[in-house]
């Protein structure tokens, strides 16, 4: 059993490195692996802080050589949301939990990043209707994060499900 834990640990990491690296390849605005490693690491790491830990370490990482700005907070709370929206996943992973998963956190995502953006910024009027301006303004990067995290989660979630059929040991719930 100890073995299946350390291969299951070793395939999730990799999976969400690989997914950090695809942010670094030429790609349409927001369609980017970013939820789908925060909802794999959520499904698959055994305990909270590896699956808090690990994909945020990975996406800081990536984001120390890509640039921050001021809304990175609200882009890592919605990071942190979509890694419990993977944790209630565990042990329930179906085709429908993950487009259900990858839909939902992509609405939360959107909700937070967008509010975060009428916030910190002074593009929109500090009013309800300036709010509703910022969400209707990032609708185009809703559709693209949306068509991102919902290929990107067929793709980690489909390796994981090709590999359990194949290789058993090297997945389950990581260690």
């Amino acid at each position: 059993m100890k073995k299946s834990i350390k291969q299951g640990f070793i395939f999730t990491t990799a999976v969400i490195l690989l997914g950090a690296m695809f942010r670094f390849i030429p790609h349409i605005p927001n369609f980017t692996p970013v939820a789908a490693m925060a909802l794999f690491g959520g499904a698959l790491y055994d305990s909270k802080w590896k699956a808090f830990l690990i994909p945020l370490a990975v996406l800081l990482t990536s984001d120390l050589f890509l640039g921050f700005h001021a809304t990175m907070i609200f882009v890592y709370l919605g990071f942190l949301i979509t890694v419990i929206i993977g944790m209630r996943m565990r042990n329930k992973i179906t085709l429908g939990n993950v487009i259900l998963s990858a839909f939902a956190s992509s609405v939360l995502f959107f909700l937070v990043t967008n509010f975060g953006v009428w916030l910190m910024y002074d593009f929109y009027p500090a009013t309800f209707g300036g709010l509703l301006e910022t969400y209707i303004a990032g609708l185009p990067f809703f559709r693209n994060e949306v068509l991102g995290t919902l290929f990107y989660s067929g793709v980690f979630f489909g390796a994981y499900a090709l590999v359990k059929a194949k290789y058993p040991q090297w997945v389950g719930v990581a260690g």
